[in-house]
């Protein structure tokens, strides 16, 4: 296979075809898990396009924010491998290590190379956060100190977030307020209250997706004393509470509509409803005892069900900002 190829085929399914080494870029591509970033791209744009109808933003910061944010993901995805196998959660018969290349355990990378990337990652980021800070104020180190605290301590000693029931508030809480909110204050310079509320329902659909993920591994994470949410309630009422989430998005969605915080553009959600009763109706069944033929993220099962909602549900709530920034549309 081509480069390309490897590369498309590594952001589809977070894998390579089996039997295909890595070249340098598909490798890289894997490890920092790249293909859920587009939940990092859509918040952004969310918090910029939520921000253009005010007539003062301002596309250059916008675009090192979004940079530094897709940055910080890549970094929390490392982050999490590096610290799960420090801590000895990371195995090879872990769902990390068997729905994808585990960094160090697949042998793509040491310890020590993994730790160096890291690092560079971070340095480019804070490099940003300190343009931006000079550019728009404290607020900026405020946002960027709580997104790498939470991001950090969710599976790094003493705090481990995730190993308490924290795991998944925390990712409501980068998603939505602290991205979002972020955004739209790098791209402008002010924050007005109501963007807080408009950074709520995405927050909520990012979060289903490790919701979901946590249903997948809720038995094996109870073995390891791993407390996330699921482990916590149960995988049959995680299900539940996740189904919950996911319609949450859309009823949030529409209540601001109603309250003239967003645009009638945003009724455009409403596209993804099809999509999210299939869901719905999957979540409301047990995992198959088989993957589907060619299924890419075997053992996983609900994360990927959330994830195809949280996709096609982010970018039509994106689409709707984009044609209200065109032709405004409100109550």
């Amino acid at each position: 296979m081509s480069v390309i190829a490897n590369v498309a085929e590594a952001l589809r399914t977070s894998n390579l075809p089996e039997g295909v080494e890595p070249d340098p870029i598909s490798k890289w591509v894997v490890i920092t898990r790249a293909s859920v970033f587009p939940m990092t791209f859509f918040a952004a744009a969310i918090g910029g396009l939520l921000a253009v109808p005010s007539g003062g933003a301002h596309f250059f910061p916008w675009l090192l924010a979004a940079l530094g944010l897709l940055l910080a993901h890549a970094s929390n995805n490392m982050m999490n491998d590096y610290f799960d196998l420090e801590s000895g959660v990371d195995t090879p018969d872990y769902a990390r290590a068997l729905y994808a290349p585990h960094p160090i355990l697949s042998g793509w990378v040491s310890k020590r190379e993994l730790l160096r990337a890291i690092l560079l990652v971070n340095a480019i980021d804070v490099a940003i956060a300190l343009y931006l800070t000079w550019l728009r104020g404290w607020p900026v180190p405020a946002f960027a100190f709580a997104g790498l605290f939470v991001s950090v301590f969710y599976v790094a000693p003493p705090l481990r977030l995730k190993h308490h029931g924290l795991g998944e508030p925390s990712v409501f809480v980068i998603w939505g307020p602290l991205m979002i909110a972020g955004s739209y204050f790098v791209t402008t310079g002010t924050l007005p209250g109501w963007v807080w509320a408009a950074s709520v329902p995405y927050g909520i659909l990012v979060m289903s997706v490790l919701f979901g993920k946590h249903i997948d591994k809720c038995a094996i994470d109870s073995t390891k004393g791993i407390r996330t949410l699921p482990v916590l309630l149960g995988a049959d009422r995680a299900r539940r509470v996740n189904q919950a989430l996911m319609l949450g998005f859309f009823v949030f969605t529409v209540a601001l509509v109603l309250a003239g915080v967003l645009s009638l553009w945003s009724l455009l959600v409403l596209g993804a409803v099809p999509r999210l009763l299939r869901v719905l109706k999957l979540y409301g069944e047990p995992p198959p005892n088989e993957p589907p033929k060619n299924y890419p993220v075997w053992p996983l099962w609900y994360v990927s069900a959330a994830f195809v909602v949280t996709r096609q549900a982010g970018a039509l709530f994106a689409l709707g900002l984009l044609l209200h920034a065109i032709w405004p549309l409100t109550l």
